[in-house]
Formats: C-alpha cells, structure tokens, sequence
C-alpha cells in the first residue's frame, strides 16, 4: 500500500510552523499544530516548546491522518484533507470531502478544488477570521498551488 504521509507531513510543517501561544487562539498552545491538549491525550506531559517531531509526527498520523484514511485517499487529495483535519478537525475534514464529491471516479483536481472552496468558505464565518483569516487564505492558496504542480 502506498502512503505519502511523510510527505505531506513535510510538507504540514511548512504551514504549521513553530510554537505558537497566541492568545486570540482557541487552540492555545501549540507546536508544529498539536495543540497542548492533543499533546496530553497522546501521553505528552512536558513543555509544549520541548515537544519532540517525531512525537509530532506519530501523534498527527493518529489524530489526523489515519482517520481520514489518509492512504486510500488519491495523490494531491490526501495532503489537502490531512492538512483540514489538522486545521479544523476530522468531522469537518470527512464532511467536506464528502460534499466535494460529486461523482464517482471523478479526477482529484476538481475534487480539491471544491473541497477548499468549502474548507475557505467555513473560514470566513469564524469569528477568529479577522485574527487569522489572511493567513488561513494564504495556506489554502498554497495548498492549491501545491496540488497544481
């Protein structure tokens, strides 16, 4: 079975960054986007700034890709709904997916294109927007990028 968990693990770094603490964040405090309290669910007991990758790593393919079945999701579709999961949750992430296909065997371009259509669109309705929107834009521009190459 093919995976590219690694990749888009990778490639997950690149729009989560560091630590970040910041408090208009209902996430808290976070590294490399695990959150303090996915950090204690998964045993982590210490500083969030001395969070290890690799423990990162491991907790993201049990919280975020394994239940979207990151590996049985196409090429390109899979690292856009991992990176959702990530950002916004694995019920929004399915429920996105879900209304993104419209038929079945239908390409993944098109498919991720109307899966980050709704992905911005939720966005745009959290009162977090106006702190973070720009930002959360910009990743999904990326991600679209991403997938077009």
């Amino acid at each position: 079975m093919r995976s590219n968990f690694d990749a888009a693990f990778t490639a997950l770094m690149g729009n989560e960054g560091g630590y970040s603490n910041d408090p208009a964040d209902p996430g808290g405090e976070t590294i490399y986007g695990i959150t303090k309290r996915v950090a204690l669910k998964h045993g982590y007991t210490g500083e969030m700034k001395d969070l290890p990758l690799d423990l990162a790593k491991s907790i993201a393919k049990a919280e975020y890709w394994d239940p979207i079945d990151g590996d049985g999701l196409a090429s390109g579709l899979d690292f856009t709904v991992f990176d959702a999961c990530y950002n916004s949750g694995e019920s929004r992430a399915k429920e996105w997916l879900a209304k993104a296909i419209t038929k079945e065997g239908e390409l993944a371009d098109p498919i991720i294109m109307r899966f980050s259509a709704y992905r911005l669109l939720f966005m745009c309705d959290l009162k977090t927007w106006p702190n973070f929107g720009r930002g959360w834009a910009r990743r999904i521009a990326n991600n679209l990028l991403r997938a077009a190459s």
